[in-house]
């Protein structure tokens, strides 16, 4: 059975088959309005990931880092504070109003009920991470679990000492690359697995020592897929200076072009059993989905990264770590079960519905900051017989009087919480990575923007007069102010200035690298930009010219192979 809708947001129609229709019927929710692509987008408009701004608690009144900016009107307390005692969630409780739409009244709650200022869990001098779970000594991390002496990174899972990475799982001493599994000593690679002391490679496995490489398995001694002895390798290496900057972005610029010459197989994973979408490892029966380690029957999932890995979801976007049953959630993970329409619920909660900032904790609706409580709806407690009535009236309600945007689109139960309940701004969020928008755009969609603020960096030192190698930098470049090269001319929240940190220093100096010459935001928004996008395509096999279903562009340079051709050809 097969039903096509129109989708509220974007107006094109996209089709619900029998496996969707089996999983609404499984969790009990009625067919989606909004189709995949907007539906992602919805959730990612309320994930600020990256960005952390200085505000006052509303608890202590010290200064604190949080990702809701200053002159956002929701409450905000200091972690431990937030965890502790000194407050009582349920204060806040109130009574449902059966005359007003369910998300007008949330939206007034949210801005109410205290909300934590970082979502660290077990953190260990990580004063500047967010979205975390057991950071151990890292600084401006973001979105992962157990990482040790890693810096400038994002979607990072068991992995040590490693400087400006995105998605990479049980890395050690990993610089500038893009999902990695179990790779150590790497620089500028891309989409390998299971290889030590590599540079500039792509799509790579099991190799060691090599050198701006593609496609290669179990290889040694290979320069640009050029086999060397052991001795003519260490003799070539000693020429390539990579601690010199000019040299080192030569050397970038000549491995992406040697990329482009390889095919890439439709989808970038390894280890996969009916999957589609991109960047999915050890997976089986995911389908339309990114970002993904070790799920099973999942769809339209993006961001489930951190391991074990989560099973029967759809439409779950961010975090992971063994869950089950989660449908239009944001940022929920560690144990959850049959959860709805949450953000940020997490650590072994199970039957909640649209509610927010929630933890160990089952039987909620429509409740934000509430630890260890069950059958509460807003905040007040109820029985469970009271709250399974309560429940069933709220959503009939729903229906009855639903939620309009101020484009239109109409909620009622079983869509996400509208966009313009968000605390962030568009340009904040991960939908701005995936979605990209601007400024007039993102309005015009009924998005909030947030400007830039205004910095008062006094620079000491701009980018262009770093010293071009690495050997010439002083131990006194930690004490400057350096601007960053984008100078804000760029879309990607560029912080004008950055320093370099003592552990940072030491880092580039053991690993013979040069400075970084953009501040950490531009570095990011430069290394995700090898990410496709979400969307998926209809292409063909650029060798054998069969239909494939792949997330390359018809209109992007790489060469595209279906799996049969890329096993017979490349693995």
């Amino acid at each position: 059975m097969v039903e096509t809708k129109n989708c509220q947001n974007c107006k094109t129609d996209f089709v619900i088959d029998s496996a969707d229709l089996d999983f609404y019927k499984k969790v009990s929710v009625p067919l989606p309005t909004f189709c995949w692509l907007c539906r992602a987008q919805r959730r990612m408009a309320f994930r600020n990931a990256q960005f952390l701004f200085k505000r006052k608690s509303a608890f202590s009144g010290k200064e604190i880092f949080s990702p809701f900016a200053p002159e956002t009107s929701v409450q905000v307390y200091e972690k431990d504070i937030w965890l502790s005692d000194l407050w009582d969630p349920m204060t806040y409780g109130r009574d449902y109003d059966f005359s007003k739409p369910f998300f007008e009244q949330f939206k007034d709650f949210l801005h109410t009920v205290p909300l934590k200022n970082l979502n660290v869990v077990n953190g260990v001098n990580s004063d500047y991470v967010n979205n975390f779970t057991d950071p151990k000594n890292c600084y401006l991390v973001f979105m992962g679990k157990m990482a040790e002496d890693c810096m400038y990174g994002n979607g990072i899972t068991f992995s040590k000492s490693c400087v400006d990475i995105s998605h990479v799982s049980k890395g050690e001493r990993c610089y500038e690359c893009f999902w990695l599994t179990s790779c150590r000593n790497a620089i500028f690679s891309s989409q390998c697995e299971s290889s030590y002391d590599i540079a500039f490679c792509k799509n790579c496995v099991g190799v060691s020592n090599c050198f701006g490489c593609v496609g290669l398995r179990k290889k040694s001694y290979c320069i640009f897929n050029e086999q060397y002895t052991k001795e003519e390798y260490e003799k070539k290496m000693q020429e390539f200076d990579l601690g010199n900057c000019q040299q080192l972005q030569a050397m970038r610029d000549r491995a992406k072009a040697f990329w482009l010459k390889f095919p890439n197989r439709y989808i970038n994973g390894l280890q996969n059993t009916n999957v589609s979408g991109n960047y999915v490892d050890h997976s089986k029966n995911v389908r339309q989905s990114f970002l993904v380690r070790e799920g099973e029957d999942l769809r339209y999932c993006q961001y489930l990264e951190e391991l074990p890995g989560s099973k029967n979801c759809y439409d779950y976007t961010a975090w992971g770590d063994a869950n089950e049953l989660v449908y239009e959630c944001t940022a929920c993970g560690i144990g959850a079960h049959n959860i709805k329409f949450c953000y940020n619920v997490q650590e072994n909660v199970r039957d909640i519905e649209y509610s927010y900032m929630c933890q160990s904790s089952s039987n909620l609706f429509g409740c934000i900051g509430l630890r260890k409580k069950q059958y509460c709806i807003f905040n007040k407690q109820y029985s469970k017989d009271e709250y399974e009535v309560l429940v069933k009236k709220i959503k009939a309600q729903m229906d009855e009087m639903p939620y309009v945007d101020v484009k239109g689109r109409v909620y009622k139960y079983g869509e996400f919480f509208p966009t313009e309940i968000s605390p962030f701004a568009y340009n904040e969020t991960l939908a701005q990575e995936n979605f990209p928008q601007t400024k007039e755009e993102v309005l015009v969609s009924g998005f909030s923007w947030r400007d830039t603020a205004q910095r008062t960096y006094k620079i000491t030192l701009p980018a262009a007069h770093l010293p071009n190698d690495i050997k010439d930098v002083p131990d006194t470049i930690t004490s400057e102010i350096i601007g960053c090269a984008h100078q804000s001319t760029c879309n990607d929240q560029c912080t004008l200035a950055f320093r370099i940190l003592a552990d940072e220093l030491t880092f580039y100096r053991t690993m013979k690298l040069p400075l970084p010459r953009l501040c950490p935001n531009c570095r990011h928004f430069s290394r995700i930009s090898q990410r496709t996008k979400l969307e998926v395509y209809d292409r063909q096999c650029a060798k054998c010219q069969k239909a494939i279903e792949t997330c390359y562009a018809p209109d992007q340079p790489e060469i595209v192979y279906c799996e049969a051709c890329y096993q017979a050809e490349v693995a």
